[in-house]
């Protein structure tokens, strides 16, 4: 009943005065997690209330396309309700559907599948924090149902809150033994968190409940080849191919496991074994060319790889699948023996200078890496990213003077391309080189005018320099541009609380850029520190603590905190903060060294 107890007694009313939508993500963050809940489905009946008085129906539903009914001639009951709200749905509707699924609500308060019903479409939409909320409250109310439970661990691991998504998966399997895919989202949750241990062990409870499925013998295998039991790896993926043969995965563990073990003569009879199967594999060829080339047989290695850097120009899939195995994977010593061999086959490949430049950038060879990243040619599909990467490999370098003189040699080969604009305003930026950024930034906004993240930066760029209105002006046309962007909500909330002005505006601001980035430790100080512009210390508290504990190291928020406890009196705490905050900062240090001496003074 807690959540539901609000909706019961709404009633579309005239006294209701109408909720824009733009407040269902002003909740109080502190409230308990049914009252948050209850407030959001009481924005949405409002809303239904509002389009009632909007429309001048007294109960109106949607026009199915099938069957013009008038709304007075369908049941008004739960089932009703819901079923209209699945038409709408299909009609990709949703707010509508949302609509109809809270009447639905309204009329089976006890439904918890109706409730899932509802969270699932608001995770849909992107408000996954306010789905996640809702489950949570939706299993508090009814613990032994096994579905909510299910999606709640899937709501917690898509936050990345994996202990909780865990203990919602054991508490689903203790009540349900047979829930299989839960058996793998509840193992890759261990493999996450990095216990073996319990991983092996949901794994092995998978295989004893379903002794004929594949998957599961499959990903013991990969457990215990990580725990280095290599015979027992071997048997359950020896099992998983019994099951299914045509398993290549299972295979190609098998051949790492070997490899793992230096017995790479049976690596190599596995390989050799799939490509007699499928000739063309690229997975194998890759493998056995650098099997080969461990072993230190060069020219059967290069038998290999010279031929899929040839047939690389035409069949973008080995692209993907280099990419994929071995970029993505971080096994850049294996990639840069791969596509050194590629390279003899196809010289003048960008796509495979390309990824040969992201392989050694990953292994700190940045000279070299801009040497690949200058061979990509216009023409490439990813010539923009290789420009990109090219000036920041420079910039790391410490040579942000030639990041800038190469993308100005690029600009003027491809004056068309915003993207380059925003790279060479921010260089500009970095070397405090203000009116030359916001010149260089506006001249990308004159080729690409609705350009968030170009906005963004002439934004930051403004406040920089001091032009406070100028910033705020641009910031409100990213949020316009893009209503979402957490980035632009944060930066205007902050920028309203440095100045001491529209603060309520500003914590509206900050709470819905949490919306989007539940987790980020600066807009959460941002969060704490217009708290601390209201006067509301003990919760600014409690939020710059919270920042504190997600990004320990930033001066700007220990300074913060720091304030906080020099407001509250606790003067011996406040000098710690700005200690640490001094130690860490890196420039500008005159203001947190005045506040230390003040504060030894007083102390003294």
């Amino acid at each position: 009943m807690r959540f539901i107890f609000l909706l019961l007694r709404i009633r579309c009313i005239k006294s209701f005065r109408r909720i824009e939508s733009s407040e269902r993500i002003c909740v109080p963050m502190n409230l308990h997690l049914f009252q948050r809940v209850s407030a959001l489905l009481l924005i949405m009946v409002m809303t239904a209330c509002s389009t009632l008085k909007q429309t001048g129906l007294k109960d109106p539903v949607p026009h199915l396309q099938s069957a013009s009914l008038a709304s007075q001639d369908w049941p008004q009951n739960s089932y009703s309700f819901y079923s209209l709200a699945q038409w709408e749905i299909k009609q990709q509707n949703l707010e509508k559907a949302k609509e109809l699924l809270g009447k639905s609500i309204l009329h089976d308060p006890h439904s918890t599948y109706l409730k899932m019903e509802f969270s699932e479409l608001l995770a849909e939409q992107g408000e996954t924090q306010l789905a996640l909320e809702m489950m949570r409250t939706v299993s508090a109310d009814d613990p032994s149902h096994v579905g909510s439970l299910i999606l709640l661990g899937k709501l917690e691991q898509e936050q990345k809150f994996y202990e909780k998504a865990i203990e919602a998966f054991e508490r689903a399997l203790q009540l349900d033994p047979g829930q299989m895919s839960v058996y793998l989202l509840l193992g890759n949750g261990y493999i996450e968190k990095e216990d073996l241990d319990d991983a092996e062990r949901i794994y092995e409870q998978l295989v004893k409940h379903f002794p004929d499925y594949y998957v599961g013998h499959f990903f013991l295998g990969k457990v215990q080849a990580k725990k280095r039991h290599f015979e027992e790896a071997k048997k359950a993926f020896s099992k998983a191919l019994e099951l299914e043969p045509e398993l290549e995965e299972a295979r190609y563990a098998l051949i790492d496991l070997y490899q793992d073990q230096g017995d790479a003569p049976e690596a190599i009879r596995l390989y050799q074994d799939m490509l007699e199967k499928n000739p063309e594999s690229v997975r194998s060829k890759m493998g056995l060319g650098l099997l080969y080339h461990q072993a230190g047989d060069s020219r059967a290695s290069e038998e290999y790889l010279k031929s899929l850097g040839e047939k690389s120009l035409s069949d973008p899939d080995i692209i993907r699948q280099l990419f994929n195995l071995y970029i993505d994977e971080k096994k850049y010593d294996a990639a840069i023996v791969i596509l050194s061999a590629m390279l003899e086959g196809a010289p003048e490949a960008s796509d495979l200078h390309y990824l040969m430049g992201i392989a050694l950038d990953g292994k700190e060879n940045k000279a070299q890496a801009v040497y690949h990243m200058k061979k990509v040619l216009p023409g490439s599909r990813f010539y923009t990213n290789a420009v990109v990467h090219t000036a920041f490999l420079l910039q790391e370098m410490g040579n942000t003077g030639e990041a800038i003189d190469f993308l100005e040699a690029v600009i003027r080969q491809m004056p068309e391309n915003a993207e380059f604009y925003l790279y060479l305003g921010s260089f500009y930026e970095e070397m405090e080189q203000f009116d030359q950024a916001e010149k260089i930034l506006k001249q990308g906004l004159a080729k690409d005018p609705d350009n968030a993240k170009i906005l963004f930066r002439l934004g930051v760029v403004y406040d920089k320099f001091d032009r406070k209105e100028d910033s705020i002006h641009a910031m409100e046309e990213v949020i316009r541009l893009d209503p979402k962007n957490a980035n632009a909500l944060n930066y205007l909330g902050y920028t309203y609380a440095e100045l001491g002005k529209n603060l309520d505006e500003a914590e509206r601001l900050i709470k819905e850029a949490l919306n989007h980035k539940p987790n980020d430790g600066y807009i959460t100080d941002s969060l704490g520190w217009v708290y601390y512009r209201k006067g509301r210390f003990q919760e600014a508290l409690e939020w710059i603590q919270k920042a504190i504990a997600l990004v320990p190291e930033d001066p700007i928020i220990l300074e913060h905190l720091g304030d906080i406890y020099l407001q509250i009196k606790d003067n011996e705490k406040a000098l710690q903060y700005y200690q640490r905050s001094l130690e860490l900062m890196k420039k500008d240090k005159s203001k947190i060294e005045i506040k230390i001496n003040n504060l030894l003074k007083l102390l003294n």
